[in-house]
């Protein structure tokens, strides 16, 4: 039999009785809930539940009524997407004056790697409108003259182009919870570091100054802990001696959107799942068809040996290093 399952998300002022409003509900209609993940960060509540409805004794839309119900007994927002709501997801790009990563993405479109449609870009500046127009894609600038957005225009965006993913492509603002929890586990970022190193702003100014001699990407999904999200992709790049900020950018710069394209095709495709703040393949991914992190011929290069060994049954010592 094939299951069916459906993810409620609940937002609102934290208060009593919402979790048994809710999960009342569904037990009433044969609704079975695998995961419950809940938050309160500044006064604002957030729960997800992922439901079996394989036993669920009422169709869909009375399923929907009485969330509705429980949605104005306490005063909260209550999202319910099916599995099978539609064929493609819908992403909703937020970006600010870099082009790279949006270019990625449209091209990673339009090549068809990615099963989903690109069916809004937002800024907080209006320099990228031109690369959205190009795309035939809309763009709307909800930035004041200083860039500062505003998030309840973001919302009403991406209610209204019916977001099911969204991309931070060098958006260089903090999302607040009222946004990240309303799309937990659906918004994916990249950050110009090897995260968790050098989280926040000017991460390859952070990395010259720290003196690494690697440095890297990381794309992640988006939590209410600035760059502390769960991992999905990372790619590393050598940093040469005397590398200014300048240069350090220009190498980062094409593996970021290289990471991001594929974070969201991973994202996409349902090969990742989180749990405990760590994403993991999911057990009939294949591996071989994506890059989580350094190539497969890193492995070539990588020396072997010698590796530590248990040397108490031998009787050998280990050599002298002439200390004491």
């Amino acid at each position: 039999m094939t299951r069916e399952y459906a993810e409620i998300t609940v937002i609102g002022e934290d208060k009593t009785g919402i979790v048994a409003g809710v999960t009342g509900a569904l037990f009433e209609r044969g609704v079975n809930v695998e995961d419950i993940d809940q938050n309160v960060r500044e006064g604002i509540f957030r729960m997800t539940l992922h439901a079996d409805l394989s036993e669920m004794v009422c169709r869909r839309e009375t399923l929907r009524e009485a969330l509705a119900d429980v949605s104005e007994e306490h005063d909260v927002e209550v999202t319910v997407r099916f599995s099978e709501d539609r064929d493609r997801d819908r992403i909703a790009v937020l970006v600010t004056k870099e082009t790279h990563c949006l270019e990625k993405l449209f091209a990673a479109r339009d090549d068809g790697q990615l099963n989903a449609e690109i069916t809004v870009v937002i800024g907080n500046h209006d320099d990228l409108e031109p690369l959205a127009a190009t795309h035939d894609v809309p763009f709307y600038d909800v930035g004041d003259e200083t860039g500062v957005p505003d998030e309840d225009r973001i919302l009403e965006l991406l209610e209204e182009y019916r977001a099911d993913l969204v991309v931070l492509a060098r958006y260089m603002r903090i999302l607040s919870p009222d946004v990240v929890f309303r799309y937990e586990d659906r918004i994916i970022n990249i950050h110009p570091s090897l995260l968790p190193a050098f989280p926040g702003a000017a991460a390859y100014r952070q990395a010259r100054e720290g003196g690494v001699r690697i440095a890297g990407v990381t794309a992640h999904y988006v939590t209410t802990d600035l760059d502390q999200g769960p991992i999905i992709t990372q790619r590393a790049f050598n940093v040469p001696d005397g590398a200014s900020v300048e240069e350090m950018r220009i190498r980062g710069q094409p593996l970021e959107a290289e990471a991001l394209v594929e974070a969201v095709r991973l994202h996409l495709d349902d090969t990742v799942t989180t749990h405990w703040g760590r994403t993991e393949l999911r057990d009939a991914a294949d591996e071989d068809g994506y890059q989580l992190g350094l190539p497969d011929d890193v492995g070539d290069i990588r020396p072997a040996e010698p590796r530590n060994r248990d040397i108490s049954a031998t009787g050998t010592s280990p050599p002298n290093d002439g200390a004491g």
